[in-house]
């Protein structure tokens, strides 16, 4: 599958065990702000 995104930064994380989901930490100016999350393999 391909996909196209267009948007203002990007930042590659791995996701961690947090509980019992993931969780990926992002900056914190990044709060309220719209993200995509696409998950590559």
């Amino acid at each position: 599958m391909k996909f196209e995104i267009y948007g203002e930064e990007m930042i590659d994380k791995e996701v961690r065990q947090s509980g019992g989901s993931g969780r990926i930490y992002l900056p914190p100016d990044w709060v309220n702000r719209h993200v995509k999350i696409i998950r590559i393999d």
